[in-house]
């Protein structure tokens, strides 16, 4: 409820006193305001913002809280993919071509997902199993000088 405006009434140290009260509080508020922009400008600084269109492919972070059958213990993959984007409903979250074997929700946050790096033609997407890293056939293994256990030393020096 506003003071009634009747000059009779009003002391003249409370009026300034009043305005003095509004003008630091207006000074706080600004020094607030660029404060939060200077903390954004540095905490921002070398992200890069990661927009996905319909139809790329991504990995997925398999997050113990939402895949607790695929991630039972701390040897399992923490990713799975590649999967393709079907929607973008914004530019923090999509819907993924995920099958049903996950028994999850079809959208993720962009922190769940990662861009897959590889070519994937659309022809050969059902020929071949993009999840599993199969082995080279005619690579040559390398041969280690002596038989045992590797350690730390050893690996440097391989």
């Amino acid at each position: 409820m506003p003071l009634p405006l009747d000059t009779s009434f009003i002391h003249k140290e409370g009026v300034s006193r009043s305005e003095f009260v509004k003008k630091l509080h207006e000074r706080v508020r600004n020094q607030i305001e660029n404060q939060i922009k200077v903390y954004a400008t540095k905490g921002n600084r070398g992200r890069n913002e990661l927009v996905l269109n319909e139809g790329d492919w991504v990995w997925l972070h398999l997050r113990k809280d939402r895949f607790p059958s695929k991630r039972k213990s701390k040897l399992s993959p923490r990713g799975d993919g590649p999967f393709q984007v079907l929607e973008r409903i914004n530019n923090n979250a999509y819907r993924l071509d995920l099958q049903e074997e996950y028994g999850v929700s079809n959208t993720f946050n962009i922190t769940n997902l990662v861009p897959f790096a590889g070519v994937v033609d659309s022809d050969d997407v059902g020929s071949i199993d993009l999840r599993k890293n199969p082995l080279q056939e005619g690579g040559d293994d390398a041969i280690l000088p002596r038989s045992g256990p590797i350690i730390r030393a050893m690996a440097r020096r391989l």
